[in-house]
């Protein structure tokens, strides 16, 4: 079969003929229909992120939309090395799929399944949001940020909060359902009072420096418990974390992603995201490539405008 190729550490896929996945008790085979790049899948490409356990050469992309040999359109993860999503077959257990709703594109769901289910996921599975809480998320401004807005949103977050660096994609923010955006310059100024006036959940797909004057922000403001749940870090992977910011605060500091968040819990999210779905608009700006153009397309990607590829 033809499928993205990654043939050593730090190498850019390349397209080429693999080995066709055989099914058997544990696993089925899914015929792909499209599979977008993600910041997951890239880092488990170069070998940096803390799941990878790859042997080269395979196929990148943990997820991806497709069809069961009956017919029945699906959402699946593929976790299962060599074979990830970025082919036109892929081997999946019977546990990492989800029924795929006909009315929903099935490019449109490789779009929005890997940043949704990482918000849904820290929403519902790690803060356990509740109805009308107060929700900040660090770095809305990508594709995974604003649709946490809208997530958050659909949960029945009572005010939300949004940060990040681009200006005008904060104000577009506030048509998707944020209720105040500031910049991270911003943030150290502008966060306390509200911390005064209570926040209760954190997304945070940054770390870095604004982590840090947000955990500030709540000793500062006197906040009350603040569930901080960490999900990706663009913007560095350590921080100086003094303990007294922790002794001084009601901060609760929790990690989301694969391992704080069980295989079993992360298809059962994807599956309520795509649900949800169909009812709200959590569209993302998406470009369709073909697969075989992988080698160029891997490294054009970017933050606020998913790559998708048809096979």
């Amino acid at each position: 079969m033809k499928a993205a190729i990654v043939n050593g550490k730090g190498e850019t896929p390349v397209y080429g003929d693999f080995m066709d996945p055989q099914g058997d008790e544990q696993h089925i085979v899914v015929n792909v229909k499209a599979a977008a790049i993600s910041q997951l899948a890239k880092s488990r490409t170069a070998g940096t992120h803390y799941s990878s356990t790859i042997q080269y050469p395979f196929i990148p992309g943990i997820d991806g939309t497709g069809y069961l040999t009956n017919g029945d359109p699906v959402f699946f993860f593929a976790l299962n090395s060599p074979f990830g999503s970025m082919a036109e077959k892929t081997l999946v257990t019977r546990k990492s799929i989800v029924p795929l709703s006909a009315t929903l594109d099935p490019a449109m769901a490789a779009a929005i399944g890997n940043p949704g289910m990482s918000s849904w996921a820290a929403l519902t599975r790690r803060a356990q949001v509740r109805k009308g809480e107060t929700v900040l998320i660090n770095g809305a401004t990508g594709t995974s940020g604003g649709l946490a807005v809208r997530i958050a949103r659909h949960l029945g977050a009572g005010k939300i909060i949004a940060t990040g660096r681009n200006t005008q994609a904060l104000e577009k923010l506030h048509n998707q359902g944020a209720d105040i955006t500031f910049t991270l310059e911003e943030l150290p100024h502008e966060l306390p009072p509200l911390m005064e006036e209570g926040i209760d959940v954190v997304l945070d797909y940054l770390w870095g420096e604004s982590a840090l004057d947000i955990m500030k922000s709540a000793v500062a403001g006197g906040a009350r418990i603040v569930r901080f749940v960490q999900i990706g870090s663009l913007s560095g992977q350590e921080i100086e974390l003094h303990s007294k910011l922790l002794r001084s605060s009601g901060l609760t500091l929790m990690g989301s992603g694969l391992g704080s968040v069980s295989n079993a819990e992360l298809v059962a999210s994807v599956g309520e995201l795509l649900q949800a779905a169909v009812l709200s608009d959590f569209s993302v700006p998406f470009r369709l490539r073909p697969l075989h153009e992988v080698n160029d397309a891997w490294n054009e990607d970017d933050s606020r405008c998913r790559t998708v590829f048809t096979i």
